[in-house]
């Protein structure tokens, strides 16, 4: 056998560093956050506000943050699960789902720095590019920048979906249309109509259409939320209208109210120095009462 060469030895393990917790375990793009969080000097300590915009598989999680050493600090969130209240009780995780938490999300942050009535955003959606201006004498929009964390940035991702809410909603995010659903990379045209489609649920809509032709037992089991809820492809688009409008006449978040317990214990309760004291004395009290009887 010839010569091998030891290249992991005791100096190289000796001068090995572990990568960040975070990403070690795969949920964290450093290359990307590192350009998000750092501010620049001449700014001092001013916060550099991100939108953060993640999904689960029945929740949508958006929220305005900003870093600090000891970590990062949540100015403001909004969750699809609140959507109930607004009129939107089935599909919380799709395009539609998303715009309308990103919106919630803008109008409830410009409210909490009374900014809503000074920019109300764009109150005709028609899917197009908006960005919001500037206002004289009033103090500037609301400016962050998009954390889209390790999710694909596909043209049409619902990430998308989310941040076009917030911009709508009078959010200052710098963005493109490049990225939103209608956008044609070969022609490099953009479909505002697609869009809008897209944020009224009409692509939910022609695909519960299609299927109820196709396969009406399929539609069943795949709609069933939607049916027993009265929910039809042509009323999905007005479902939709009233959630924009009930969550720009009302933002704000709503506590759960407290459920009243009764709690069931399978064991008795622990006593105290005194009630321990007392069960002796009784017990004392009977065994002395049982002796004289005899």
């Amino acid at each position: 056998m010839g010569f091998v060469k030891v290249v992991k030895n005791k100096a190289y393990f000796k001068r090995f560093q572990v990568k960040f917790r975070r990403r070690r375990e795969g949920v964290t793009d450093y290359y990307a956050r590192k350009r998000l969080v750092i501010q620049e000097k001449n700014k001092y300590n001013t916060p550099k506000y991100r939108l953060i915009v993640r999904f689960t598989n029945k929740d949508i999680i958006c929220q305005v943050a900003y870093a600090r050493i000891e970590g990062d600090v949540i100015v403001s969130a909004a969750y699809a699960h609140e959507l109930p209240r607004y009129g939107i009780k089935v599909g919380l995780t799709n395009y539609a789902a998303a715009y309308c938490t990103g919106l919630l999300l803008a109008r409830r942050i410009l409210k909490k720095f009374s900014l809503d009535t000074i920019y109300e955003g764009c109150q005709e959606i028609d899917g197009d590019e908006y960005n919001v201006e500037e206002v004289d004498g009033q103090p500037r929009p609301f400016r962050c920048f998009l954390d889209v964390g390790l999710a694909r940035t596909t043209t049409g991702a619902r990430v998308f979906g989310a941040m076009k809410g917030a911009v709508d909603g009078g959010l200052d995010i710098p963005h493109s249309t490049k990225r939103f659903p209608g956008y044609d990379a070969e022609s490099k045209d953009f479909n505002a109509e697609v869009h809008r489609n897209h944020i009224f649920g009409q692509h939910v809509a022609e695909y519960m259409r299609k299927l109820e032709e196709e396969d009406e037992d399929a539609y069943k089991k795949q709609f069933g939320c939607y049916i027993k809820l009265g929910i039809t492809a042509d009323s999905i688009e007005e479902m939709y209208t009233k959630a924009h409008a009930a969550i720009r006449e009302d933002p704000e978040h709503k506590p759960k109210p407290k459920k009243e317990v009764t709690v069931k214990r399978w064991n008795r309760a622990k006593l105290s120095l005194a009630q321990r004291k007392d069960r002796i004395k009784q017990k004392k009290a009977s065994y002395l009462r049982a002796q004289e009887a005899e």
